[in-house]
């Protein structure tokens, strides 16, 4: 057993790192700008880059030297742009460029003619490594290297036509790394392996202090709902399976099929008229004591109730059905003996299927629930960051509920040794 737990460890390390990595092209690259849905699009582009520079979003996105500033972004006209000699083209800075860092200008240019010659003029603050080029008739990208001065402000660059002409379609400027893996992937696995999920990016406050903070409520929530409507679904679907195809067993499946069609919401709505607002059984918003959770719970639980009975029902049905129960019924065993000796330990492992692999799920918490009774839980914080756009947080609750997800599934194929002494762990 310790063999296969150590194997099964193994396996589960390139998996965290697969979901790693799917959450950082989720958010990184899938899912836009994250200083642009914090901030908004109305801001100015140095505070962009300011924001981008604490949070490491302005490095190469996998590796490399060079990286892109929202000093010059990239421009493409849609037609090329004619020089003719001894005239000028302006780059200019939307904000002073960095004075520790270098620059490199790229330009997509090509000459009309022959013998044309490009000179790029930054003025006296820049050192330039090549200052001067050839160009063919076709297109290249010229490249620029400069360094900015401690006094360079946000002065424009010039390209100058020294002989002939030309024209260029595209313009950028990127700034060098100190290191080729100085990157956004890089960042990401650095501060994971600090268990450092990021910074808000709404509340500036740390993603792992809001997870700890929310992570109680979340539990005294989910926890209840999980083992009430665990031991009520096993038991309802043991009591249908006792008297199957009589009274008792139709009307609970008339009743999980009635459950199971009527929406989540209604259940929320009608609980809370009712039961909070009409009758006064519960309050109805708030997280000051445990009678506040009394009404969720319940709702919960009625809620899933339907879906798991069934499920329950027909997994202790199939059992039923199968020669070793004959077997005992003809030994002379009790209906209640065979029930629960020989049928509810061999239907235990997809029952133990289905209720590890939900236990992840526990941590996230109830979105609803959570949202319409004022738990101020993980469910409640997912959806405030997701209306938000809070990228950072949203990323942290994801990728903690996916590893929780990986090692459920571990947890999964111990417990199923331990219910059947058929399954050698090997």
């Amino acid at each position: 057993m310790t063999r296969f737990i150590i194997r099964r460890l193994l396996y589960t390390i390139p998996m965290v790192f697969g979901v790693i990595l799917i959450t950082f092209i989720l958010f990184n690259v899938v899912g836009g700008s994250p200083a642009s849905m914090a901030l908004g699009k109305n801001v100015s582009p140095q505070a962009l880059e300011e924001f981008d520079e604490q949070r490491g979003f302005n490095k190469p996105l996998l590796f490399g030297w060079w990286t892109s500033t929202r000093a010059f972004p990239e421009r493409e006209f849609a037609e090329p742009i004619t020089l003719l000699v001894g005239s000028n083209f302006t780059v200019p800075f939307l904000f002073p460029l960095r004075p520790d860092s270098r620059y490199r200008l790229k330009v997509e240019i090509r000459s009309k003619g022959t013998g044309a010659r490009v000179r790029f003029l930054p003025g006296i603050w820049a050192a330039l490594s090549d200052p001067a080029m050839d160009l063919s008739s076709h297109w290249q990208w010229g490249e620029f290297l400069f360094k900015t001065g401690t006094n360079s402000g946000a002065e424009p660059v010039l390209l100058s036509v020294e002989k002939g002409n030309i024209e260029f379609r595209r313009v950028q400027i990127e700034r060098r790394m100190p290191h080729w893996s100085d990157s956004q992937l890089v960042h990401y696995f650095h501060t994971l392996a600090r268990l450092d999920l990021g910074t808000s990016l709404m509340t500036n406050e740390k993603v792992t202090t809001m997870l700890k903070r929310g992570i109680l409520p979340s539990l005294a929530l989910t926890v209840p709902i999980f083992f009430g409507g665990l031991v009520l679904s096993v038991a309802l679907a043991l009591v249908c399976a006792y008297w199957r195809n009589r009274w008792p067993d139709r009307v609970f499946v008339f009743l999980a099929v009635a459950l199971m069609s009527v929406n989540y919401l209604v259940w929320i709505i009608l609980g809370q008229f009712f039961m909070a607002y009409k009758w006064h059984w519960f309050p109805i918003w708030g997280f000051e004591s445990w009678d506040y959770l009394l009404l969720p719970v319940t709702i919960g639980i009625l809620s899933g109730l339907g879906g798991n009975l069934r499920f329950y029902r027909t997994v202790i049905l199939d059992e039923i059905y199968k020669d070793y129960v004959r077997t005992a019924f003809a030994k002379g065993m009790s209906p209640a003996g065979v029930l629960f000796r020989h049928v509810l330990p061999n239907a235990m492992i997809p029952i133990v299927t289905n209720t590890v692999i939900a236990i992840p799920f526990l941590y996230t918490g109830s979105l609803l629930l959570e949202s319409f009774f004022g738990i101020p839980g993980l469910g409640g914080l997912s959806i405030n960051a997701i209306n938000s756009s809070d990228v950072e947080v949203v990323r942290g609750v994801v990728l903690v509920g996916a590893i929780l997800y990986v090692v459920a599934s571990l947890v999964t194929d111990l417990c199923y040794a331990l219910v059947d002494p058929r399954v050698k762990l090997r």
